[in-house]
Parts: C-alpha cells; structure tokens; sequence
C-alpha cells in the first residue's frame, strides 16, 4: 500500500510534465505559423502550415524510432543515425537513380518510390542488426559496427555517384544534406500515414517495449517472443527512419538529444511517458529552432548544422558519462 501510494503522486508528477510538454510544443507550432506573417496571408500560411508538418513529422520520427532503438539495444547512446540507417537510406536511394536514371527516378511515383526505399532499406536492416541484437554485441561494439557501416554506406553511395551521369547527378544532391527549407511535399502525405501509423504501433506496443527493456533473458521469462517483437520493432524503426530521412535528409543526432532531454525532464524510461514527452520535446526543439532562425536571425542560421552540432555533443557526454559511471 505504501509503495502504490508513493507510486501514484510519482505518476501524476510524470502525467503533468508530459502535458506541459505537450502544451508548450502546441504553442511553439503556433508561433512557427502565425508570429510574423506579411503580404499575402493565406499564401504565406499555406506554406508554413506545409513546412510545420514536415517538421512535425521529422521530429515524431526521429524520437520514437531512437527510443524504440535504444530499448531493444539496450542502452541510451545508440540511436538509429549513429548505427548508420540514414546512411542506408541514402544509398538506396542511390542504387535507384544509378539502376533507374535520373528521368526513370522522378518520374516513379512518390509512395511506389517510397515504399521500394523501406523495403529494401528494412530487409537490410534487419540482415544487419538481427544478428548482432541476437548475440548480445557489447555497446562498444556495436557503436563501432554502427560507424563502419555508416562510413561504408557513405562511400559505396559516394562510389555509385561517380558512376552515374553529371546530369542526373543533380537528382542525389538534395537527399544527400539535411535541409529544412524545402522539405519534399511529395512525401508530406505518405509520410504523415507512416508517422502515424508507427507512432500508433508504437504506442500501442508501449509495455512490450517495457518489458525488453528489462533484458532479453527477462523478458523470454515473462513469455515475450523475443525474437518476433525485436524484428516487427526494428522494423519500425527501419520505416520511421526512412520517413524522416526522406523528407529532409540525414540527421545523425536529432533523436538522441531529445530522447537524453526528455528522460532528463520527465525522469523515468516508462515508455508509456517517455513516448510522448520525446516527441513533443523533439517538437519544440525542431520546430521551435526552425521559428528562431526566421524570426531572430532573418534565416541565416542553418538549424541543421546547430542542431547536429548539439547533439554530438549530447552523445559524447553521455559516452563519457557511461564510461566514468
């Protein structure tokens, strides 16, 4: 009785943070759309409205796939950028404008095209990652496997580019450096269907993910089929990756400082916390770094290097931090 007692105020102090999370990313996507709007009102909404759920996708994204990531690796430092997934995105993408050309590949549609990129991307992923999660790879190890084969995916991406025609070229630069100006509005509605759906999946797999995160021998003990949840959440995490990637290109370290601020926030790894509160802190972030720019800076200031530059600070202090505990 005293422990539920204890337990109770403990769970309303979580519940309100997240909402107050919650509140104040609410008010920083006001602020992104309606703080500073000139000339043609309508037009100028539009296009923000466009750009704000491009952000809001990108951040849902990037959070929930580097928790459900960190759960089923079992540690806090690991996010799926780090372990080279956006790298494998890009390469695909690559195989596809050197096997299709330029031409072939805009003309494909945007969800034929999409849905090719995630599936190529999380039968990979899953050859990959399965077996190393399987064997129980030390964390050193697989951040080390996680920057091979992200340097490997970079150069064979980098070596199929030489290949391919100057002209057609030009179709792999956009992909190839994050950017929040001119997010990709093809994808804006399949990208909302996968984020909302992978985000509901998510949430609904919310005390499985509890479970493993007490360990592969403890979770099999309480009767979890290890092996067929690990392989449907990495594949999850394959597609919201593939998502955010598309829409504005390779972010390395986006889900790893939101995910670190939102367990310094809320205090706990409950997911059924910790879901949520990394998504809206990754929306205040993304969107709220997006607003300062245009606003204070007149938008010279390029948020996604400052946000990289951030969090690879954030992930060699959790390294450090780790390594002096």
């Amino acid at each position: 009785m005293a422990e539920a007692a204890t337990a109770s105020p403990h769970r309303a102090a979580e519940r309100r943070t997240v909402l107050a999370i919650c509140a104040i990313a609410t008010a920083v996507c006001a602020v992104f759309l309606f703080v500073g709007l000139r000339g043609n009102v309508a037009f100028v909404l539009g296009l923000r409205l466009s750009q704000l759920l491009g952000l809001v996708q990108v951040a849902v994204s990037a959070a929930v796939s580097t928790v459900i990531f960190q759960t089923i690796t079992g540690n806090r430092i690991l996010s799926p950028s780090i372990m080279g997934l956006d790298a494998l995105y890009l390469f695909c993408q690559t195989v596809l404008v050197f096997a299709l050309g330029g031409f072939g590949y805009a003309a494909l549609p945007p969800a034929w095209k999409f849905s090719g990129e995630v599936a190529l991307m999380m039968a990979i992923s899953l050859a990959l990652f399965l077996p190393m999660l399987r064997r129980r790879s030390d964390m050193m190890l697989m951040i080390l496997t996680g920057f091979v084969l992200g340097l490997m995916f970079r150069s064979l991406s980098a070596l199929v580019a030489r290949l391919i025609d100057p002209n057609e070229f030009a179709v792999l630069q956009g992909a190839s450096f994050a950017t929040f100006q001119s997010l990709d509005e093809g994808l804006l509605a399949i990208g909302a269907v996968v984020t909302a759906l992978g985000t509901a999946a998510a949430w609904r797999a919310r005390h499985v993910l509890d479970v493993i995160a007490l360990g592969r021998d403890a979770a099999v003990g309480l009767g979890l089929d290890w092996n067929r949840w690990v392989t449907a959440l990495l594949s999850l995490v394959a597609c919201l990756v593939a998502t955010s990637t598309a829409l504005v290109g390779p972010l390395a370290f986006l889900g790893l400082l939101v995910v670190a601020l939102a367990e310094r926030v809320c205090g706990t790894r409950g997911h059924g916390f910790l879901l949520p509160a990394a998504a809206g802190v990754a929306v205040i972030v993304l969107v709220g770094a997006q607003a300062l720019a245009r606003l204070g800076f007149g938008g010279a200031v390029v948020v996604s290097v400052v946000v990289e530059f951030v969090g690879g600070l954030v992930f060699l202090a959790l390294l450090f931090s780790r390594r002096h505990g």
